[in-house]
């Protein structure tokens, strides 16, 4: 009997925000198995706020999602299957099969993990693209001296709360911004933040100003908008702006700057970064990410849609930060 394959795939762009009419799922048979091939069984889907780009059919450091084809996303699961010499039934992998239950591959781009010490949900996230990804942006751009203050736009999220924990572990101090009351009680108390900044509670300009009594030196931006602008507001001069988001402007309306020239004024070194740009970094990322959530040193928490049906409104949710932490899918 024909195994069936479920997917999504981009059935039309977006005008304005992302909706569940964008997606269609469809059933694939799969086709046997071709030397040199192996085929995995996916357990998790991860949606990351990066995909609500890629769905736009415009100028971008990445081609646009294709309409009529599985959507774009890393995933994590099982060779079920293999007539690959370095792949065995049984192996745990990390792909970009994207929003379906199995993928096939001839290995380019897969990577092997081991989930003795590690949840295998956890390489979708803190010891996966998300946590390079916070790693990266703090080392290398922000590169965090002891006692500096570095700031963290979407703090509760997978690299946000990443960048925090990894800054204090810097000597720096850490002070998150998060939509809610809960998820800042979760920053500073789960992963232990020196504070953190609730947007929704209407004055977060004072509210900031009044955790960061020294000002800004570093800053870690995932959302854009406001909060840039307000976060703008509280830089020291020559202090360092690691752009890795922008998720207030995904659905396409502008958000200028309302003070630029503190750019110029301030002399801040503002660098926007694609981690997938860096690969020589990832290795050095991982070992210590991996073993930093090995040893229970790294925190982090998940949201988990399950089923693959659940896919698009997950996604939606996750754009408007209904998510808590990373948002995965679970297929098995």
């Amino acid at each position: 009997m024909t195994q069936i394959n479920r997917q999504w795939v981009l059935a039309s762009r977006p005008e304005g925000a992302a909706s569940p009419s964008n997606f269609r799922l469809v059933e694939a048979p799969l086709e046997p198995l071709a030397d040199g091939h192996f085929r995995v069984r996916n357990h998790y889907m991860s949606l990351d706020p990066y995909m609500r780009g890629r769905m736009n059919d415009s100028k971008s450091y990445a081609a646009p999602q294709p309409l009529d084809q599985v959507m774009i996303g890393g995933t994590v699961g099982e060779v079920v299957e293999s007539k690959h010499p370095k792949f065995a039934v049984g192996d745990k992998v990390v792909a970009m099969f994207g929003w379906q239950e199995f993928g096939t591959s001839d290995g380019a781009g897969v990577r092997k993990v081991d989930a003795t010490h590690i949840p295998l949900s956890a390489y979708l996230g803190a010891v996966g693209m998300p946590g390079v990804t916070g790693w990266y942006g703090l080392n290398k751009i922000i590169a965090p001296r002891a006692g500096e203050t570095v700031v963290v736009s979407a703090a509760s999220g997978a690299v946000g709360g990443v960048v925090g924990q990894l800054a204090k572990r810097a000597g720096a101090r850490a002070v998150g911004i998060a939509g809610g009351a809960d998820k800042c009680r979760y920053v500073v108390e789960h992963l232990g933040f020196d504070a953190c900044v609730d947007y929704k509670a209407g004055n977060l300009y004072q509210d900031l100003k009044a955790v960061t009594p020294d000002g800004v030196d570093g800053y870690f931006e995932n959302v854009g908008g406001e909060v840039l602008d307000v976060t703008l507001a509280r830089m020291n001069a020559f202090g360092r702006i690691a752009l890795c988001g922008m998720i207030a402007s995904y659905d396409g309306q502008p958000l200028p700057l309302k003070h630029p020239a503190l750019l110029l004024t301030q002399r801040l070194l503002v660098q926007g970064f694609i981690v997938s740009e860096h690969p020589d970094v990832w290795p050095e990322a991982l070992t210590e990410l991996g073993t930093l959530v090995a040893q229970k040193q790294l925190h982090y928490r998940e949201s988990v849609a399950e089923g693959i049906e659940q896919a698009p409104q997950a996604f939606i949710g996750l754009l408007k930060g209904k998510n808590f932490g990373k948002q995965l899918v679970k297929l098995i």
